[in-house]
């Protein structure tokens, strides 16, 4: 038996591409299978639905960046130089990604996706806590989840930049230490 995962990846990889310069609600089935050079039913053998497929290319798409965050952190002590190098792993991975403004911000309104978003940021908070509670903080975590909308609104603006922007990475920085 065949494996599954060329099909699966080329369909992911078209989504990814489509979002590059489409609204996620915008983005069917059909220019999913088309961007794959796939027939529409070959979806389906990976995705009981589109919803469910949006799901998958939102969690890869956090599970990548998360990976190249852990990676980046996991000899830093927690501190503010761990948190420096996440936060800038981070927007980095963003900004090289076209498809981050639909995964960040219109996945925040698809019903579908909402749970996952907070979820997601759920987990960049823990991350963020410790990092706040060795840097002072005597009640971090509503610090950290408060820093985690900031940084992802700082990926949107250097999105909307096309460049890092240095002066909202000192910002977020010097927040986190008070």
């Amino acid at each position: 038996m065949r494996s599954p995962e060329p099909g699966r990846r080329a369909l992911l990889d078209a989504g990814r591409a489509l979002l590059g310069s489409e609204n996620l609600s915008k983005v069917s089935v059909n220019a999913i299978t088309a961007g794959a050079g796939m027939a529409k039913g070959s979806f389906y053998q990976h995705w009981p639905s589109r919803e469910e497929y949006l799901l998958a290319l939102h969690r890869e798409f956090h599970d990548t960046l998360f990976a190249r965050v852990r990676g980046a952190i996991a000899d830093l002590p927690p501190g503010a130089e761990r948190l420096r190098t996440g936060i800038d792993v981070y927007l980095d991975g963003c900004l090289a990604d076209p498809a981050t403004k639909a995964l960040l911000v219109q996945a925040r309104t698809d019903a579908g996706l909402g749970g996952e978003v907070a979820h997601r940021n759920a987990l960049a908070a823990d991350i963020a806590t410790e990092d706040l509670t060795a840097i002072g903080w005597p009640d971090p975590h509503p610090v950290a989840v408060l820093l985690i909308a900031a940084i992802a609104e700082t990926a949107l603006l250097e999105l909307d930049a096309t460049a890092p922007r240095p002066d909202l990475r000192a910002a977020l920085l010097e927040l986190a230490r008070r």
